[in-house]
């Protein structure tokens, strides 16, 4: 006997409805649609059920039927792709909140444009009020500023523009800044300041200060913005941050940032994410590297291990060199644009060595930023004598974050050391254009931005944005990842690419195992978070050209839908 379609699916539906008779129903149902679920047993699916924060059950429409009532929220996809929420490997989330605060930069063709900003926000500001912005990049500008020292302008337009007002402008790496007369008074900086441990001052033929100041050097002008704001209540403080953090979760979220590790806050600042946590105000998962002297983490390292589901610290952050847009990463030969330099440590190798100490005893996870390929190798010998002179600490995770340029004999170590490169796609297309004019055709094609040969070799690597060194958003970082492709249409390096899996496994698995937190996200499994992000494109098969015009559709976090485009 024959039996109709309706009848077999009505047979199968029973069947599986007896089954699983004792299902309880789910609080969230994702029904018709390509979910991809970065899970190698069972790499995609239909559907899946959430109860509470944790997802219950992936599988077909039919077997996640039975778990939808009356009371669960069910989504029809409508055949679109869901993935796990992307986890952004490393970023910097109050100042993603600040830097909605302040002036933007990024978008400025040259200095002229930047110093007109400035006097806009001066005439709408009180006299000695501080006007502080971000961004701005001298290789991204469409004309060399005169006068200039390495293309970085002199001071004297800016404190034209803002003559009562101190001016501070950070750098789109965040390792200078440009600051104006009224602000380099306040700081007392002169021609006999001298250059700090790790930073220079750039000063002119008479040696004076031409207002720009590289790695450490800036601290001297923040001081006196510190300053500045010493009166301030803690109200007053505690609102501002609020503010920021409100604004960097928006921002996260609307992108579908479900999860932000965040390189470097003070046990100030985790104090605040703490209440924050414990007042459920906390709207993405935050992992937090701690960013303090080897004093204070000998004192209070070991009572900031937190291990939570919004709030989790077990890391340190330390520096052993700059950026390379500011000629401060630390390079095994001259820069090929600065010949007389091979950039700056910043941090003398003995401290991270006791950071080091401190961490490995802890238990903590060591987080270094090293670019340049010196500050790579070095920071690697680091690690690798923590490690032999601890052998039964193993599966440590140690990171590097950045490692934008490797020395080729130093990649096969990130495997053989079990250290994970922590590492933007973002930035090699951002930085293309400009990085062959800094290490040279050769160097360039050998070490920059390795994502390929890391993998190839065995490395883990994890993706990230740096932000609000770059945009926040996955799209733009997952593009870049697969075609390496510039805004000026070319590509860097293309033979660097990743796969489209290979870089979504960057953004949520591998990022999850560089934070110790694979048993809990990464993945759309049974029994992991229900952090989930639906996209309006399939980035996992489009053309190319489409994938940037892909724009997230809902953003999950626990089960929780906190966006809706």
């Amino acid at each position: 006997m024959m039996i109709s379609n309706r009848a077999a699916r009505t047979i199968l539906l029973l069947t599986l409805i007896s089954g699983c008779a004792h299902v309880k129903p789910a609080d969230l149902v994702l029904k018709n649609g390509k979910i991809v679920t970065v899970d190698d047993e069972k790499p995609q699916a239909r559907a899946l059920a959430v109860s509470g924060d944790t997802i219950v059950a992936v599988g077909t429409d039919a077997e996640i039927e039975p778990y939808i009532a009356k009371s669960t929220r069910v989504i029809d996809l409508g055949g679109k792709l869901a993935v796990p929420g992307f986890i952004d490997g490393h970023g910097h989330f109050l100042s993603l909140g600040l830097s909605k605060m302040r002036l933007e930069l990024s978008a400025a063709r040259n200095w002229d444009e930047i110093v007109s900003l400035v006097k806009a926000a001066a005439e709408q500001s009180g006299p000695g009020e501080w006007i502080l912005g971000r961004g701005w990049h001298q290789d991204k500008w469409d004309r060399v500023p005169e006068p200039n020292i390495d293309g970085l302008p002199y001071h004297h337009a800016l404190s034209e523009a803002a003559p009562d007002n101190p001016v501070l402008l950070d750098h789109s790496s965040g390792h200078s800044v440009i600051a104006n007369r009224k602000a380099m008074q306040l700081a007392s900086i002169g021609k006999n300041t001298p250059d700090p441990q790790g930073g220079q001052i750039l000063r002119d033929d008479q040696g004076r200060s031409i207002g720009v100041f590289r790695e450490t050097a800036e601290d001297l002008v923040y001081k006196a913005l510190d300053e500045s704001q010493k009166d301030r209540t803690p109200r007053q403080i505690e609102s501002v941050r609020l503010q920021a953090v409100e604004l960097a979760t928006r921002e996260c979220l609307k992108k579908g940032v479900t999860s932000f590790q965040d390189a470097g806050s003070t046990f100030e600042m985790i104090d605040f994410y703490k209440k924050l946590a414990s007042e459920g105000k906390l709207g993405v998962r935050l992992w937090v590297m701690i960013a303090e002297k080897n004093d204070r983490l000998e004192v209070n390292l070991a009572k900031y291990k937190i291990m939570g589901r919004r709030l989790t610290v077990r890391a340190v952050k330390t520096y052993i060199d700059g950026a390379l847009g500011a000629h401060g990463a630390w390079l095994l030969q001259p820069y090929s644009d600065l010949k007389d330099s091979t950039g700056m440590l910043v941090t003398p190798i003995e401290q991270i060595g006791r950071t080091a100490e401190l961490a490995i005893e802890a238990g903590f996870q060591l987080c270094t930023h090293a670019i340049g390929d010196k500050g790579n190798r070095v920071i690697l010998d680091v690690y690798e004598k923590a490690f032999r002179e601890h052998p039964e600490k193993t599966g440590q995770r140690w990171r590097v974050e950045h490692a934008q340029h490797l020395h080729p004999d130093d990649i096969p170590r990130f495997k053989k050391l079990g250290v994970i490169a922590s590492m933007q796609g973002i930035h090699c297309t951002s930085d293309g254009p400009w990085v062959p004019k800094r290490l040279g055709e050769k160097r360039s094609k050998e070490g920059a931005y390795a994502w390929r040969k890391l993998i190839d070799s065995g490395a883990v690597v994890s993706n990230g944005t740096d932000t609000p060194v770059e945009d926040v958003d996955p799209i733009q970082n997952f593009h870049a990842l697969v075609t390496r492709r510039m805004k000026n249409g070319k590509t860097f390096y293309p033979e660097q690419r990743l796969t489209r899996e290979e870089a979504l496994r960057a953004y949520t698995r591998n990022a999850a195992y560089a934070a110790f937190e694979e048993d809990l996200k990464g993945s759309l499994t049974p029994g992991k978070l229900a952090d989930i992000v639906v996209l309006s494109r399939d980035i996992l098969t489009v053309p190319e050209d489409e994938i940037q015009k892909a724009e997230v559709l809902f953003t999950i976090v626990g089960g929780q839908v906190v966006y809706q485009k």
